[in-house]
């Protein structure tokens, strides 16, 4: 039996990116399976700061174009697709995937490493799934055209919702961040951006109950759990970003699996099967960080690597 890849990485982000290119360095016949063009979430994000080697930041989406350009010098083959599944053959695997406008394929490979990441998680407030793009967001920087001169909420007072917070306020009269705990979870310097920002107010210990509105989101239910007050808020925009949900739907069965949902690997990026790694925002235990998932996707390359030249 011929495989058709040494290997095959499942994912366009950070740890995707960088797999493919130790991968392709290593002189292994790697194809990437992307959904979405190179970065992945980290497309969304406007501007990088704590990456190294940018003294000045650099936004998400053109790091993701030069992490990509740079593994395709070195072979890698990209394909837009959604893989559907992994199915188990000998000592092979076979990835099952959906082409963009091109019908079905299967790939048989030596190893695959799985570097998905994870999708924004929704707040399940009713009106949410109604006004999605009617107002409701889950990227600030991709919608940012329809927050022009409005009153904007966003849920979540973590590094993601802090940092597209900021961003909107060049286009947004008005940006209310929304968080549940009782303060904010953010690193202490967008914190510090925020509360200096006079476009920006801050409602900690608050849930939102419903999303409002006709053919746009027009108001919000707000509940303080702290003290049970219910207000309302007017807003003409709701940006949600509170975490972050694995795209492991089709691993489910196959793959051990933490109570959650994420990738559980050893320390080699190894998950339960033999020949299968996780590396990056899937995984179990991540930090979710993209230098992080650099490190991963090296750390699973070299380690596919390995199993290959024993192996096969």
């Amino acid at each position: 039996m011929e495989a058709d890849y040494d290997l095959i990485i499942v994912g366009c982000g950070p740890a995707g990116l960088a797999a493919g290119l130790y991968a392709g360095r290593g002189r292994l016949k790697v194809l990437l399976l992307g959904k979405e063009t190179a970065g992945g979430e980290m497309r969304g994000i406007e501007q990088v700061e704590n990456y190294p080697g940018f003294p000045d930041g650099v936004s998400g989406a053109k790091l993701g174009l030069e992490m990509m350009k740079q593994a395709m010098k070195y072979g890698l083959q990209f394909k837009l697709a959604e893989v559907k599944g992994i199915e188990l053959q000998q000592d092979y695997k076979v990835v099952k995937a959906k082409l963009i406008r091109a019908g079905e394929a299967a790939y048989l490979a030596k190893a695959v490493i799985i570097a998905g990441g994870a999708y924004p998680r929704k707040l399940g407030a009713p009106g949410e799934n109604e006004f999605a793009g009617k107002g409701v967001s889950y990227c600030g920087v991709c919608d940012a055209p329809q927050f022009k001169e409005r009153v904007v909420a966003v849920a979540g007072g973590g590094d993601a919702g802090l940092t597209e917070a900021l961003y909107l306020t060049r286009i947004a009269s008005d940006i209310t961040v929304i968080e549940l705990m009782p303060q904010l979870t953010a690193s202490k310097i967008l914190q510090e951006r925020v509360l200096a920002n006079p476009k920006m107010k801050i409602c900690c210990g608050t849930k939102i109950e419903a999303i409002i509105g006709d053919d746009q989101v027009k108001e919000l239910k707000l509940l303080n759990v702290l003290t049970s007050e219910r207000t309302t808020l007017q807003v003409g925009g709701l940006l949600v970003r509170i975490g972050l949900e694995p795209n492991t739907s089709y691993l489910k069965g196959l793959l051990s699996l933490d109570s959650e949902g994420y990738v559980l690997v050893n320390e080699q990026l190894e998950t339960s099967i033999p020949g299968i790694f996780a590396a990056g925002d899937i995984r179990h235990g991540s930090a979710r960080q993209i230098a992080i998932a650099v490190g991963d996707g090296v750390t699973a390359a070299l380690s596919a690597d390995r199993l290959i030249k024993l192996k096969y």
